[in-house]
């Protein structure tokens, strides 16, 4: 099980993640619909989350949880990964699509209509080291967007995060050197040497 605790003085989070043919979610921020939201990318993701959080504002808490499970997938994806997934989900009037990379490169498009949420993916790629679109392509009714959203990335995770038995890239495997920078909002920011 990778683990991740972060520690702010605006959060405390501590953060399980674990692939299995058994997902299991013990998810618990004190806002319901991020704890559903993480339960839901968690079944659909197929792996199991544990996620223990308290903080001063939803804002620092939705996005140092985005920050922690970011991280926790970019080590997952460390050793040979089948690196893509691409999926759209239908949820009653809402009809999204994921498409995700995770090849080490940062990089976010969105936009959904939920600034906590737009702010999550954003938050989520960025310490995944993922090129992570979201497209929503029909939807009036934000909540349906939103668990789409989040369904249709648990589902490119699935797919992103499957054993593989080489290396998705014409330049092959990269090692990078890295240092680690963090910016004022706490989030790492990896710098390539």
């Amino acid at each position: 099980m990778i683990e991740i605790v972060r520690n702010t003085a605006e959060t405390e989070l501590r953060l399980g993640l674990r692939l299995g043919p058994d997902p299991v979610t013990n998810v618990s921020t004190g806002v319901r619909f991020l704890d559903h939201m993480l339960e839901t990318l968690a079944r659909y993701g197929g792996f199991e989350l544990s996620v223990t959080a308290t903080g001063d504002l939803r804002h620092h808490l939705i996005e140092d949880v985005a920050i922690a499970l970011g991280q926790a997938v970019r080590q997952l994806s460390a050793t040979p990964r089948a690196r893509y997934g691409d999926r759209t989900v239908p949820m009653d009037d809402a009809l999204v699509h994921v498409s995700l990379d995770l090849g080490a490169r940062a990089y976010y498009q969105g936009p959904l209509p939920s600034s906590y949420y737009e702010h999550w993916m954003q938050s989520f790629a960025m310490n995944a080291a993922a090129t992570l679109h979201v497209r929503v392509l029909r939807g009036r009714d934000r909540h349906h967007v939103v668990e789409a959203a989040f369904k249709a990335l648990g589902l490119a995770l699935r797919d992103a995060l499957e054993p593989a038995s080489g290396v998705f890239s014409t330049k092959g495997a990269v090692h990078l050197e890295e240092r680690i920078d963090v910016d004022t909002a706490g989030a790492v920011r990896p710098e390539r040497a």
